[in-house]
């Protein structure tokens, strides 16, 4: 009788790992990797209610002073992203630079519940923090495009996006609920305290991957402008640029006015209002498992054309929302869902499209100089929406700015992006 070495045969518990695990997740690496994404993206949710209403209610914003805090946060996109892309590219150690702005993040976030506790927090530290913490964001950000692309095996990018996204969507349907409460409990400085501990976790879970990643490029004349150039030469990048900037600006045009709209104009409490914003989170939980159905169905293409619409649409139901309380929340939660879900389909696609059409020694650069454009439009939403708010009132600038938003798709139409329905190639030619 031949003697049969147990490893080879797969045991019925790793039978049923691999049946109800996905694939991806029983890698060692990125299962850590997306473990700490999906914390530190938790914790972002619950600053996401905590910040602004520190502004409303503990400080007394109004709706121009929740314009500039909004563009705080976004406005080190459009300073800083080309340059940070240009330097993580030329400098290479992605996953150190990662590591070492959670760690500042965290010490960032924690100045905001010690100075309320000291009695000593104003506006000025409320948006100093939100610049510096936005500044680190996009060191982080432009860092992770290509340390995603050494994790994820080429050809499973819609699969790697998922899971990337639908955990941090599902993050964000625990995230509002669990502000709300932080906030009812302990205020909302103090609720803070657990954002900068989720950014500490992902730290920890980054120190224990080490994958390998894309070696530095070397300095040298056009480094700042090698991204820009890539983009202007291929029509797919040009048009999802116009159309995700322009979303961008509108959205934040009416995010910068939505909490203050929510409490001054609605009348909801923290709590209900973190149960609206859950909502949302549950849509992009059902869009991140839906996206790679989609995909295949109708195209990669397409479902980024599909998401740009589906994304802005139902937050006309925003604006619509009065009468009685039930049927503002039905509105307000309907808005968020069908919005979940196409802001899934949009940035899945857009992800995927993105690693196979950029190449690797590029990625961080294209990455730096796509943000500029498509999160620097933010803040300047942000300050628009602010400014008209103050000038014509609430519910009409958040009239105007989902219109604008819902009209972005507008730019694919003309262009190759729509009709492309399979991943090109990594490292083949960029369609367009």
């Amino acid at each position: 009788m031949t003697a049969v070495d147990p490893s080879a045969r797969p045991t019925a518990g790793a039978a049923v790992r691999r049946r109800w695990i996905p694939e991806l997740l029983l890698d060692t690496a990125f299962r850590r990797y997306w473990t700490g994404q999906s914390i530190s993206v938790l914790g972002d949710q619950v600053s996401a209610l905590a910040l602004p209403l520190i502004a409303v209610v503990t400080l007394h914003a109004d709706a121009t002073r929740m314009g500039f805090l909004t563009a705080a946060i976004w406005l080190p996109n459009l300073l800083f992203a080309l340059h940070a892309g240009a330097w993580a590219d030329r400098r290479g150690r992605r996953r150190r630079t990662m590591i070492a702005t959670d760690l500042g993040r965290a010490a960032l976030v924690a100045t905001l519940p010690l100075g309320y506790a000291l009695h000593a927090l104003t506006l000025t530290q409320l948006y100093v923090v939100a610049f510096a913490t936005g500044t680190l964001s996009v060191l982080f950000d432009v860092s992770r495009a290509p340390l995603f692309q050494a994790l994820v095996p080429a050809g499973r990018y819609v699969e790697g996006s998922s899971l990337v996204s639908g955990s941090s969507a599902m993050a964000q349907v625990l995230g509002p609920g669990l502000g709300g409460l932080l906030v009812q409990l302990l205020s909302a400085p103090l609720a803070l305290l657990a954002d900068a501990l989720s950014f500490v976790a992902s730290a920890l879970c980054l120190s224990r991957i080490s994958p390998a990643e894309p070696p530095p490029t070397p300095g040298g004349r056009g480094g700042l402008t090698a991204g820009r150039r890539f983009i202007a030469g291929s029509s797919v990048m040009r048009a999802a640029l116009a159309a995700t900037a322009t979303v961008n600006f509108f959205t934040f045009m009416a995010n910068a006015l939505f909490v203050l709209y929510a409490i001054g104009t609605l009348h909801l409490s923290a709590g209900l209002l973190g149960a609206v914003l859950g909502a949302g989170a549950v849509g992009g939980v059902v869009g991140a498992v839906s996206a790679g159905a989609v995909a295949r169905r109708v195209g990669v293409g397409r479902t980024f054309l599909i998401g740009l619409i589906v994304f802005p649409a139902p937050m006309l139901l925003i604006p619509a929302a009065h009468g009685p309380t039930p049927t503002i929340l039905a509105l307000l939660f309907a808005a968020e869902f069908g919005s979940g879900i196409g802001m899934m389909w949009l940035d899945i696609a857009a992800g995927s499209i993105f690693s196979t059409v950029v190449p690797p020694e590029l990625l961080s650069r294209v990455t730096g100089a796509y943000r500029t454009v498509n999160f620097g439009v933010r803040p300047l939403g942000s300050l628009a929406g602010g400014l008209l708010a103050g000038a014509i009132g609430l519910r009409p600038t958040l009239w105007l700015a989902v219109a604008g938003a819902t009209a972005s798709f507008l730019w694919l139409l003309p262009s190759p992006l729509p009709r492309l329905r399979e991943l090109p190639q990594p490292g083949g030619p960029a369609p367009g």
